[in-house]
């Protein structure tokens, strides 16, 4: 069904998104930004929020909506596993996101974001554990479409 196909583009779409902005911060965040740098790190963090919410409700109106129906996503343990990283992907994104807001200060000061060896260490590790947990969805989800687990 037409339909189907276009949540499932949504959902992947979301879902690139997600992980093609955590690749950025992985590769942008690093120690002596300049104000351009922190700026679209900050935006693309923003990117990576917006993208991660299209994935939840593309995601839940696929489970709920479409595809092949509740039943089989609820009872299926690879589908929790993937909801459990996804949500643990979230909770850990919840630190650099927060220390990237409090950037805004400087930021519209024209002034680098300053941080300590500790903070930086702290961040670097958040965006690192995320990554762990997008690669584990990406050999999890197709686990669950297959019906392992159910």
């Amino acid at each position: 069904m037409l339909i189907n196909s276009i949540m499932a583009t949504l959902h992947h779409i979301a879902a690139f998104a997600v992980a093609a902005t955590l690749v950025y911060e992985f590769v942008a965040f690093r120690k002596n930004l300049t104000v351009h740098e922190a700026r679209r790190i900050l935006h693309v963090d923003t990117a990576y929020g917006i993208s991660a919410a299209v994935v939840i409700i593309a995601g839940l109106l696929r489970v709920f909506y479409f595809e092949k129906g509740s039943a089989f996503y609820l009872n299926n343990t690879m589908y929790w596993v993937k909801m459990g990283l996804f949500i643990l992907a979230g909770l850990i994104s919840i630190y650099p996101t927060i220390r990237f807001i409090k950037w805004r200060t400087n930021l519209k000061e024209d002034k680098a974001p300053e941080f300590s060896d500790d903070e930086y260490k702290k961040i670097r590790l958040s965006i690192h554990l995320e990554l762990v947990c997008i690669l584990l969805i990406l050999l999890v989800a197709p686990m669950m479409a297959r019906g392992i687990g159910a």
